[in-house]
C-alpha cells in the first residue's frame, strides 16, 4: 500500500507539466496552429522562472516572469505562422532549438553556475501545501492515507493545475471562445465568412498557448525543483504533445494520458535496480526509457485513428 501510495504522490508531481503543457497545445492545435513548439517554450520558462525567483525571492514573481516569457515566445510563433503563414513545423524547431542554446548561455553568463541558475532559497520555491484535517485524518485505513499523502501536501501549481483542466474543458465546450476556436481549426473558411476573424481567434489561442507551457516551465523550475538545471524538460514538451495526440485533441482524455505517462515515469524511477521474476534485473537505461517507448506505441496506432482538426497545418488565406 505504501508503495502504492507512493507512486500515485509522484504521479500527480510529475504529470502537472504535463497536463499544462497537453492542454497549451490543445489550444494551439484546435485552432489549426500546429505547436511542436513546447518543449523550447517550457524550457525558456523554466530559465526566466528560476531566474526571477532567485533574485526576486518570491516563486509567483518567478512563475509571472515564466508565464509572460512563454508568451511572448507564443506570439513570435504567431507572427510567422498566422500573420506571415510560414512553416508551422519550422517555427515550433526554431524555438526548441533557440531555448536550448540561449537558456543554458544566459544562465553561464548571468550566474556563473555552469549553465544552472543558483539553487532557489526557500522563500523563492513554492512549498508543499497541507490540506485542511489531513493530519487528523492520517491514521484511517485507506482514505485517511490517500488524502494525507496523495491529495495533500503538493503545491500550488498542482492545485491550479487540477481546477484549470475542467475550466479548459468548460471553455472548449461551453462558450463562444470555444466555439469559434474548434471551428478555426476545421473550417476557417466558414468562421470568416461568419464574420469572425481567423487571425484574431489564433493569436488568442496560441495567447492561451504561452501562459500555460509558461506555467508548466515554471512549475519545473520553482516547485519540482529548486532551480533551473541545463535541459530540464527532458522532452516533456513531446510527451505533453504526443498525450495530445493520444487524448484525440480533448481535454479529459489528455489529461488521462498524462496521467498514463507520468504514473510510468513514476514507476520507472523505483524499478531502477531492482530484480524482476524470471527476468532478473533490467538495466537502468531501458528502464528509464519505458515512458518513451509507451509513447511510441501508443502513437503507433494501439489507441485507435485520431483524427486531427482539419486546418491543422495550414496558412488561413482569405478569400477574394
Amino acid at each position: 500500500m505504501d508503495m502504492l501510495v507512493s507512486m500515485l504522490d509522484a504521479t500527480f508531481r510529475v504529470a502537472t507539466p504535463l497536463v499544462l503543457a497537453g492542454l497549451a497545445g490543445l489550444f494551439s492545435e484546435r485552432s489549426g496552429v500546429v505547436d511542436i513548439g513546447l518543449e523550447g517554450k517550457m524550457l525558456a520558462a523554466a530559465f526566466a522562472g528560476g531566474s526571477v525567483a532567485f533574485i526576486a525571492a518570491d516563486p509567483w514573481v518567478g512563475l509571472l516572469a515564466a508565464m509572460l516569457t512563454a508568451w511572448g515566445l507564443s506570439m513570435v510563433h504567431a507572427f510567422a505562422c498566422v500573420t506571415h503563414n510560414g512553416n508551422q513545423m519550422v517555427s515550433g524547431m526554431a524555438i526548441n532549438i533557440v531555448a536550448a542554446g540561449i537558456t543554458p548561455t544566459l544562465a553561464s553568463a548571468w550566474f556563473h553556475e555552469g549553465g544552472r541558475t543558483p539553487v532557489l532559497p526557500t522563500e523563492g520555491r513554492f512549498r508543499p501545501i497541507d490540506l485542511p484535517l489531513a493530519e487528523t485524518v492520517k491514521d484511517v485505513p485507506i482514505f485517511g492515507q490517500l488524502y494525507s499523502d496523495v491529495i495533500s501536501g503538493h503545491t500550488a501549481p498542482v492545485y491550479l493545475t487540477a481546477l484549470i483542466v475542467p475550466l479548459v474543458a468548460y471553455i472548449l465546450y461551453k462558450t463562444r471562445f470555444g466555439l469559434r476556436l474548434r471551428a478555426v481549426g476545421d473550417n476557417p473558411h466558414a468562421l470568416d465568412t461568419a464574420g469572425v476573424s481567423v487571425a484574431r481567434t489564433r493569436y488568442l489561442a496560441l495567447s492561451c498557448n504561452g501562459l500555460l507551457c509558461g506555467m508548466a516551465g515554471g512549475y519545473l523550475s520553482i516547485a519540482q525543483s529548486s532551480g533551473f538545471l541545463q535541459d530540464m524538460t527532458a522532452g516533456k514538451g513531446y510527451l505533453a504533445l504526443a498525450a495530445l495526440i493520444f487524448g484525440k485533441w480533448k481535454p479529459w482524455p489528455t489529461l488521462f494520458a498524462c496521467l498514463l505517462f507520468a504514473f510510468t515515469d513514476a514507476l520507472q524511477v523505483r524499478l531502477q535496480g531492482v530484480a524482476l521474476p524470471v527476468i532478473g534485473e533490467v538495466s537502468v537505461q531501458f528502464i528509464q526509457a519505458v515512458p518513451y517507448i509507451l509513447t511510441v506505441l501508443l502513437l503507433a496506432g494501439f489507441v485507435g485513428k485520431a483524427v486531427a482538426p482539419k486546418a491543422i497545418g495550414l496558412p488561413y488565406v482569405k478569400s477574394r
